[in-house]
């Protein structure tokens, strides 16, 4: 072994002997000086893996991808990952930090404990655009070429399909079909399907009206006192973030530690100030700063919650939304 080899080993070898947290997780999902800080805490290391889509997330794990500890995906995702034993089973007694999750916002079954909820608006120039709060908007030529949609299937039908005063989740095909029809009449008025870009487009004020998170939009709100946010008056659609253990886990006992840190009131705090998306432990609300616990951005109000339909897995009918997304995109 020569000298740089040896130099190596003395100075890294102490770290071999360190369990290793493998996580999947969305880009920019978790603030990284908590990963540190439960490192420290637990004398392991993690190594982090992004993405940027549940359909990625989904296809590199049935191409047969192994190696990670616990991945997040959303809820329309984690019901058939379930279904075809992709997950295993957490152990809530050793998540005893479990009794702080808001029940609003409860596990999936035995599979998958909330880690982030996302509701979905429109966020808008207030200082160049006034308009009632509706989805109708985007069917208003003053701001063409001035909007963008989520370039997403189920949230951009989603919308459509709520304008008209239908679920979200609908498989009635004439519906599905009405909504396409006017989410092409939508399509006409749109600079483009978007759904990273927006972000700095509505700052810049290049796009004026956008469909778009409420993680995002609070950013982008944060930097820019020009923006402002807003829940449509047909309803909308939220999703939420579960973390999960992957079948096959390395490291199920360090896996299981990390769910119960990501639920320690100072833990999440840190993590919905560093995401703007909510992280639901009840008593972390309490912690953040006075502004942003009566931000009805980050906290929706009863009637939009009520009004609100998560996005569901449709099992085979979900080809109809695919079909139906790909007749907007040919129009």
């Amino acid at each position: 072994m020569n000298r740089f080899l040896l130099l190596l080993c003395l100075l890294f070898g102490c770290q071999s002997n360190q369990p290793v947290l493998h996580l999947y997780i969305w880009s920019d999902a978790i603030a990284p000086h908590l990963l540190k800080q439960f490192e420290e805490r637990y004398h392991c290391r993690v190594v982090v893996d992004t993405y940027d889509s549940n359909e990625a997330l989904y296809a590199k794990l049935k191409l047969g991808a192994t190696g990670y500890d616990l991945i997040f995906p959303s809820n329309y995702l984690i019901g058939l990952m379930a279904q075809n034993q992709l997950l295993l089973s957490f152990d809530a007694s050793k998540i005893p930090n479990l009794s702080y999750l808001d029940p609003s916002y409860p596990p999936f079954k035995t599979y998958g404990i909330p880690y982030l909820v996302s509701y979905t608006g429109i966020g808008y120039r207030k200082d160049k655009v006034s308009f009632n709060p509706t989805w109708e908007i985007f069917a208003d030529s003053r701001f063409k070429g001035r909007m963008t949609l989520l370039n997403d299937f189920r949230e951009a039908l989603g919308a459509s399909l709520r304008s008209l005063g239908f679920s979200a989740n609908s498989t009635n095909p004439p519906e599905i079909s009405q909504a396409v029809d006017r989410l092409i009449g939508w399509k006409r008025n749109l600079a483009k399907f978007e759904s990273e870009q927006y972000k700095n487009g509505i700052a810049s004020a290049e796009y004026l009206i956008v469909q778009g998170y409420t993680g995002d939009m609070l950013q982008v709100m944060r930097e820019n006192p020009m923006v402002a946010f807003a829940f449509p008056e047909e309803g909308t659609t939220y999703a939420v973030d579960y973390a999960a253990l992957l079948k096959g886990a390395p490291q199920p006992d360090l896996a299981h530690a990390f769910l119960n840190y990501l639920l320690e009131p100072e833990v999440a705090k840190e993590n919905i100030l560093f995401t703007c998306y909510l992280h639901p432990c009840k008593p972390a609300y309490a912690l953040l700063p006075k502004e942003l616990q009566s931000n009805e951005t980050l906290f929706p109000p009863e009637q939009v919650r009520l009004k609100a339909e998560q996005i569901e897995h449709l099992g085979k009918a979900q080809a109809l939304y695919t079909k139906a997304w790909d007749r907007v995109k040919e129009e």
